[in-house]
């Protein structure tokens, strides 16, 4: 769809909430919302969900950048429910999420409505992320799926060649740079709260695969990201949740015949992870995941997806994307 093309199929243009959840990030903000500020797009709110920030965050936005929505919170709620506050907020029939490390392309928001708007089952896109100090190097361009429960960013850590630069169907976005149609979250809910962070993008994919939308990866839409910037790349709270979610996500998602199959990688990825963390320093924090995941696994299976496809086609359907080889190999699916 060409840009006249675009403007002559929606003179009014949908708008576009954009969710930035920030925990003692100031040191990216201005990067980060003066980019949004600078976008070709003319119709885009912002809004700054605040997690307890201790660093003056708000007070900072709320003087430099004063069209910003701020929502304060009172504590650290994580970035599933700071998203989910956000969009409770939200006023568009479109909704991005936006880590605050990020900075944005000018055209960053109109390539991604354009997208979506090829298709009304389009629910959600995904950015084509690099690495903001090695920009020639991929952060992410939607994420893969994994039978032993692990997902990936796709072409994470590649050199950028021109090697992810055809739209294409993609299992679901990284929430750090991606659009939704607000009418797929009604369908399939937000974000899972319990999942705190981490992996809840991967969950609201699953749900929204399951569900029949689509998710559809923009390349010309691209974002730079410090990755870490607010948690840190490898730490005690990335590996806990990380390896606790990854466990959840695959029982509360897999179809059953998908699961029962799926158990023999997902048992020896999950036993297998726990000395390497613990030879790496991260022992308290790979053993705590664990045990928290099975804790939380009566609540988990209460929640398991309601899927809404052909029950016959689900279990084929995921096979077509679950892949155990490395990251490298994974294909994509072109879209016609």
């Amino acid at each position: 769809m060409t840009d006249l093309e675009f403007k002559n199929a929606d003179p009014q243009f949908p708008l576009v909430s954009v969710i930035i959840v920030n925990y003692n990030g100031r040191a990216y903000l201005d990067a980060c919302i003066s980019s949004i500020l600078s976008q070709t797009y003319p119709k885009i709110e912002i809004i700054f969900v605040d997690n307890g920030s201790s660093d003056n965050s708000t007070d900072y936005i709320k003087d430099k950048y004063p069209s910003v929505v701020i929502i304060a919170c009172s504590e650290n709620y994580g970035f599933a429910k700071g998203n989910n506050i956000g969009i409770e907020a939200a006023k568009g029939d479109l909704v991005a999420t936006l880590n605050n490390d990020t900075k944005v392309t000018s055209r960053w928001v109109e390539e991604l409505v354009q997208s979506i708007s090829l298709d009304e089952k389009i629910g959600m896109c995904a950015s084509k992320m690099l690495f903001m100090k090695e920009p020639e190097i991929i952060n992410s361009t939607g994420i893969c799926i994994s039978r032993s429960g692990a997902c990936w960013d796709r072409g994470m850590s590649e050199q950028d060649k021109g090697q992810y630069d055809s739209c294409t169907d993609v299992f679901g976005p990284c929430a750090g740079a991606a659009i939704y149609r607000k009418t797929m979250l009604e369908d399939i809910g937000l974000f899972d709260e319990d999942f705190c962070a981490y992996m809840e993008d991967a969950d609201l994919a699953f749900r929204g695969r399951l569900a029949g939308w689509k998710c559809l990866y923009v390349p010309n839409a691209v974002v730079y990201h410090f990755h870490g910037g607010t948690a840190g790349y490898v730490s005690d709270y990335t590996i806990y949740h990380g390896d606790r979610n990854l466990i959840w996500n695959t029982f509360k998602n897999f179809p059953t015949q998908f699961l029962i199959t799926s158990l023999p990688w997902i048992i020896c990825r999950n036993l297998a992870v726990v000395p390497y963390y613990i030879l790496k320093g991260h022992g308290s924090a790979i053993l705590r995941s664990k045990i928290d995941a099975i804790k939380g696994m009566k609540k988990v299976l209460s929640k398991r997806s309601q899927c809404l496809i052909d029950k016959g086609e689900i279990t084929k359907y995921i096979y077509s994307w679950a892949d155990i080889r490395s990251p490298s190999t994974k294909k994509s699916k072109n879209v016609k």
